[in-house]
């Protein structure tokens, strides 16, 4: 039996070893404009398999008006009705928006979910195939960072492992990675930084690389608060980041340089542009963090590159034989393949899509020389031409502390108290924003009643109430607290009644602001 195993271990690795040695073969050969023609061919077939095999589509579809035949060219793909989670993830039974014969009770299946708007969960089904592209995606990560399958290489998961996605598929690409080849040693801690602490003083020192992987404030949290932890990070032989979740801006990244010693930018810190809807979507290159601290020194340049001048987008590279992202407007749309296929699915982000010799040309009319600028940066050897995405914080519906999704109304629920009526409106604004440390904290601002100086009192009820709905409501939000008490407490700021800075009378409330 145990010679049976052994030649199953090595007849599996051999065809992971041999997936994977397509894959980035493929990267190197193709260009701009063959990823454009695979883009293509990936949305027809996402949508011909949809229709055949999944019967929520065909229904919805069918509401839609839109005859399956008559879906021949790139233009009639446009012109399908897009998914949102309204119309169509929940508005059928996920039994039917699963593919025929992939049923949740009987195919392997790993369930993620997340906090909807109204703060009922949306669950996401995700298969191998899913985890498969992951993996993908990090070992491009992990070649582009300079780390080789021989390399001893420590991973450190420092998402959260509860039913959200980033923890666990991060887990499943790394071990996937090390299913083909690469040694690698994996540890999943989560949130608590004792044990990631306690990682980096006790096992971390027996690898040549250390790579950390968490929400940006969290990866900071623990670059500031090392050293009073025992932890020396300048005396990492190679020590990287690999951030998800939230963009941070290319001070961010030098920040963490400075504090880490860490020496290359455009490879030590990478961040991924995923979701619980399709897994790992898209991911920083070298080339992608070179172009966009190339853009950011050069207005005319950004200004041609993004939609929005005044907002800075995390900027990744996409696999069209993964996912496909267009954007209509300044809405992104996606269409990808998994145990609950999405045709032009509306995510709900805001950004665009360019190509390779679009970015070529936009530099090329400012008098830069794109690859001579990568051969100078020294990621020459790292250019691929993958398509770009290009994605902004939402500017709607919620914010983010330390990766946790915030929604409007959790607070609102508990400003309902019938005890502070008498005192507040109702009406409040949350912001997350960042103290003179780079530090994250969720702000409150709360409108009150009359124009009466703030009141000490008040502030410690509302407080009170506001963390108790949080942690009420929000699941994100009390795993945060468990592992960083300090960290994620409100401050509550008081406005006297219809202050024009948050509360103009007249307009529609902003409950969120960046």
């Amino acid at each position: 039996m145990r010679t049976d195993f052994d030649a199953y271990i090595r007849e599996h690795t051999t065809l992971r070893k041999k997936i994977a040695a397509d894959f980035f073969a493929a990267l190197k050969k193709r260009s701009a404009k063959s990823w454009k023609s695979v883009s293509r061919v990936e949305r027809m077939s996402v949508f011909k398999e949809a229709v055949k095999a999944v019967p929520a589509y065909a229904k919805f579809l069918k509401a839609h008006n839109v005859r399956p035949s008559s879906i021949k060219t790139e233009d009639d793909f446009r012109s399908l009705p897009p998914m949102t989670k309204a119309n169509y993830l929940r508005a059928y039974p996920l039994t039917e928006r699963i593919v025929k014969n992939r049923r949740a009770d009987t195919a392997p299946i790993v369930f993620t979910a997340t906090s909807g708007s109204t703060g009922e969960p949306v669950y996401f089904p995700r298969n191998h195939i899913l985890d498969l592209q992951s993996s993908m995606y990090h070992e491009l990560i992990f070649r582009n960072a300079g780390i080789t399958p021989g390399d001893s290489t420590l991973v450190i998961v420092g998402f959260g492992m509860g039913v959200w996605i980033g923890g666990v598929i991060t887990y499943e690409a790394v071990k996937t990675m090390g299913e083909r080849g690469y040694n690698i040693s994996v540890i999943t801690p989560g949130s608590n930084k004792t044990e990631i602490f306690a990682a980096l003083k006790h096992i971390a020192k027996n690898y040549k690389h250390v790579v950390i992987c968490g929400y940006p404030p969290f990866i900071k949290d623990l670059v500031d608060e090392g050293p009073s932890a025992g932890v020396r990070w300048k005396t990492f032989k190679s020590l990287k980041f690999v951030c998800a979740a939230e963009m941070f801006t290319e001070r961010f990244r030098d920040y963490l340089m400075r504090k880490t010693g860490m020496k290359n930018p455009l490879r030590d810190i990478t961040n991924i542009y995923g979701s619980a809807d399709l897994g790992t979507m898209a991911v920083e290159t070298p080339l992608a963090i070179l172009i966009r601290r190339l853009a950011l020194k050069n207005r005319r340049v950004y200004k041609r590159l993004f939609t929005d001048a005044n907002r800075l987008p995390t900027l990744a590279q996409f696999h069209p034989d993964f996912i496909a992202f267009e954007a209509s407007g300044r809405s992104l749309f996606l269409t990808g393949y998994n145990s609950v296929p999405l045709i032009r699915y509306e995510i709900g982000d805001h950004g665009g899509v360019f190509d390779y010799r679009d970015a070529e040309k936009i530099f090329a009319i400012e008098g830069v020389n794109l690859r001579s600028e990568a051969k100078k940066a020294g990621i020459a050897d790292t250019i691929t031409e993958l398509p770009f995405v290009y994605v902004y914080e939402r500017s709607d519906f919620s914010t983010k502390l330390y990766g946790a999704i915030i929604w409007p109304e959790h607070v609102r629920e508990a400003l309902m108290e019938k005890s502070l009526q008498k005192e507040i409106t109702g009406r409040f604004t949350l912001i997350t924003r960042h103290d003179g440390r780079h530090n994250e904290y969720l702000e409150v601002n709360i409108e009150l009643r009359g124009t009466k100086p703030r009141s000490r009192t008040l502030q410690k009820r509302l407080l009170k109430h506001v963390t108790e709905g949080l942690l009420a409501k929000n699941a994100e939000y009390t795993y945060l607290t468990h592992h960083m008490p300090t960290r994620v407490i409100p401050r509550i700021v008081l406005w006297p009644r219809e202050h024009p800075l948050h509360f103009r009378a007249g307009i529609k409330q902003k409950w969120i602001k960046k």
